[in-house]
């Protein structure tokens, strides 16, 4: 099996908690006059699609990095990655968060707003004569690159939620 499936199985047994987070965010309880005359007791605040893009790391790499996050951004193959999805407008919100030690549970995560990133991003770019924000750093197996951004540099309304162990 290759790395990706790998990483996509091993990242995947946190869907049920992520999508417990999220339920907080985008499913709401309805007012008194739906439950009473049309049999709403949550109502979800809009019927258009949200795309959420997820990322867990590692809990080895939780130390180190608790406040950054990181994007993919090149692969050797020249395949499109996550941050050129990004920037061409795909996606609504980034869920990214780092496992506990033994695997099972999310010690820490945030879920970001994609529109405030992508804003602040070009602002970036713009302001640094075409520099792209943030750092880049090489997977271990040199099979793409990443571009490492702190949460701190980006404006306040980015977060839209966060638990910080």
């Amino acid at each position: 099996m290759n790395g990706w499936k790998n990483d996509k199985r091993w990242s995947d047994r946190f869907i049920p908690e992520i999508k417990s987070v999220l339920a907080q965010h985008l499913i709401s309880e309805s007012p008194i006059e739906e439950d009473q005359e049309h049999n709403t007791d949550l109502i979800v605040l809009t019927l258009r699609p949200y795309r959420v893009a997820c990322r867990i790391r590692r809990h080895e790499y939780y130390q180190n990095y608790k406040n950054e996050f990181t994007i993919r951004a090149g692969r050797p193959s020249g395949c499109k990655t996550e941050l050129q999805k990004i920037i061409e407008g795909w996606g609504d919100y980034f869920f990214y968060g780092f496992s506990d030690q033994v695997e099972k549970n999310l010690l820490s995560y945030f879920l970001g707003d994609l529109k405030v990133f992508r804003i602040w991003f070009n602002r970036r770019i713009c302001m640094n004569k075409g520099n792209v924000p943030g750092k880049s750093k090489n997977n271990k197996d040199n099979s793409s690159y990443f571009m490492a951004f702190d949460k701190d540099d980006l404006p306040n309304d980015f977060l839209i939620t966060c638990k910080i162990q």
